[in-house]
């Protein structure tokens, strides 16, 4: 059997769920396929930022850790359902549930539970996203050895978690175990916490990591797991010195990789790189004619937010619109949901010594701002880098309370090429957390 839709997208991620809906509403056919009826609206609903988050939010209100497991779930399969009515109830789309792989760059195969049919399209749009990257470490495939997606499966909480690893997921799954009153040690080779952050960013960090309980382990080098009925032990090395921990389960925190073996890219002609992300342009145009890939897949920022603008870029390819390349793509900001959560935007102050540059540095303590104190959250740091002769903030991190929400405004201030002073002299509500960049960019300028 074979059918033809005038688009097919491959993954249910953001980027591709958005894309169907929005060309199903302008009247063109779309097939998404989705080999996975649990990923019925891709990895951010169900296995990464909203199941993570909820369970951040439950521990942070003192809820057990079965309360917000079970919280987690009926949260992720009621945004499951709504996801995938969606897109199955729009008029021009199609969801089929299956496998995906390429026979020719116009034509796949896909193989479901009621078999195989061949699917020819005009347009391809692959969203197939990224897995957890698995080390090649000794017993790495232990039945007490997780990813970031099986460990949020685990029902009953471990009462000692080693992590390896020490980049965001890492420090996220930490903070979060802590707050559940699990015993946690972070492993990671990097000699120093978030290496790429400014100092004081990183000991502030650091500090109220290990002030919460936080194990941690720099320059550690797993050598091997080995289970046991009592748990698993993790041998290491730091330094010349070899040591084990034992614990009831490990978190493998050591990145992502992509899975496209499946999908035949070579029967397509479709290029792709040292490590196996699909080679794109700027337009996120594939070496194959038609063919795009969007969302994690394409080597770009791993984040839910530059899937969105993926999708924006290739609406604007095809309403033949102004913002249709990544070449256009403005700063944009990233989170660490920690406690409290670590927020930046742009270069920071080592980055901008580094260049060269003519600039000034503003800082405040969290312990400075009213909210701070309402939400009895006052740990933390504010500082932002500012360019001595246009005034325009050339980068902001926010170590506070609602850091999340506050590099929002500061991302809006840079994308709009506005001077600090705008944020300087606003007037903000009060008490709010946003307010307090007034005394920010106030604050005794530390020329660099």
């Amino acid at each position: 059997m074979k059918k033809h839709y005038n688009n097919v997208v491959i993954g249910f991620g953001k980027a591709g769920k958005t894309l169907a809906t929005w060309l199903a509403a302008r009247g063109e056919e779309v097939a998404v396929i989705e080999k996975s009826k649990q990923m019925y609206g891709g990895s951010c609903i169900n296995i990464a930022c909203i199941p993570t988050k909820s369970l951040i939010v439950n521990a942070e209100k003192g809820t057990s850790y079965t309360d917000a497991h079970d919280i987690k779930d009926q949260l992720t399969g009621a945004l499951r359902e709504k996801n995938y009515k969606k897109v199955a109830d729009a008029e021009k789309a199609t969801v089929v549930d299956g496998s995906a792989s390429f026979i020719s760059p116009n034509t796949l195969r896909v193989v479901g539970h009621d078999g195989e049919q061949t699917i020819v399209a005009d347009r391809i749009f692959i969203n197939t996203g990224t897995k957890p990257m698995v080390p090649e470490i000794e017993g790495a495939d232990g039945s007490k050895i997780y990813t970031s997606t099986t460990l949020m499966e685990l029902e009953e909480k471990p009462q000692r978690l080693v992590i390896v690893g020490g980049g965001f997921i890492g420090l996220e799954f930490a903070d979060m175990y802590l707050k559940f009153g699990t015993d946690v040690y972070l492993l990671d080779s990097h000699e120093r916490l978030l290496p790429n952050e400014d100092a004081d960013i990183r000991e502030a960090i650091e500090s109220v990591l290990e002030e919460k309980g936080l194990h941690f382990l720099p320059g550690a080098k797993v050598e091997r797991f080995r289970e046991g009925q009592e748990g698993v032990a993790v041998d290491y090395k730091m330094g010349k010195q070899r040591d084990t921990i034992k614990a009831d389960a490990v978190l493998l925190a050591t990145g992502r990789t992509t899975e496209t073996e499946p999908l035949d890219l070579k029967a397509a002609g479709i290029e792709t790189d040292k490590k196996g992300y699909i080679v794109v342009d700027d337009q996120l145009r594939t070496s194959a004619e038609h063919v795009w890939a969007i969302g994690d897949i394409n080597g770009g920022p791993q984040f839910t937010y530059i899937s969105l603008d993926d999708f924006r870029i290739i609406k604007n390819q095809i309403i033949k619109g102004k913002y249709n390349s990544v070449k256009k793509r403005q700063p944009f900001a990233t989170t660490v949901f920690i406690t409290p959560p670590y927020a930046r935007i742009g270069m920071n102050e080592t980055e901008a010594k580094e260049q060269g540059l003519d600039f000034s540095v503003y800082m405040l303590s969290a312990d400075h701002i009213p909210k701070a104190a309402i939400l009895r959250e006052e740990r933390g740091i504010l500082k932002a880098i500012v360019d001595n002769e246009s005034g325009k903030i050339l980068g902001c991190m926010l170590y506070c309370a609602e850091a999340h929400e506050m590099i929002n405004t500061i991302q809006l201030a840079m994308n709009a090429n506005l001077r600090y002073e705008i944020l300087r002299d606003q007037i903000y509500t009060h008490p709010s957390m946003t307010e307090s960049f007034n005394e920010l960019f106030s604050s005794e300028a530390l020329n660099r």
